[in-house]
């Protein structure tokens, strides 16, 4: 029997980080533990630069030059932004309530 290794969470909750490969930044809303989306989601992604399931996944409120979404991204994907530019996202003003120090504060009703 092996020992299931536990993958400590490299971001935080209303963190503001960059795609590594494609760029995007976004606000970290949620994570979990490891992959929790669907086999469709996750076989959609191309083999080669399919990431392990066995790593932290963040819901981020993306932006990027043409719109707004949400991404669900591998922590092995994502890198600090460092720029502490506001991310411009529609949903952002109903989960945290400011941006300080580069990081965005959730609202009381959203911590668990």
């Amino acid at each position: 029997m092996g020992v299931k290794q536990v993958r400590e969470a490299k971001f935080a909750l209303g963190q503001i980080v960059k795609h590594r490969v494609h760029g995007f930044r976004g606000v970290i809303h949620d994570v979990d533990p490891e992959f929790a989306n669907s086999d469709e989601w996750y076989e959609a992604i191309p083999e080669a630069i399919r990431p392990a399931k066995e790593q932290p996944y963040y819901h981020l409120l993306a932006e990027n030059a043409e719109s707004t979404y949400v991404a669900y991204v591998s922590q092995q994907n994502l890198v600090p932004d460092d720029s502490e530019e506001p991310v411009d996202h529609p949903a952002i003003a109903a989960m945290f309530d400011g941006l300080e120090g580069g990081r965005y504060h959730l609202r009381p009703e959203h911590r668990h």
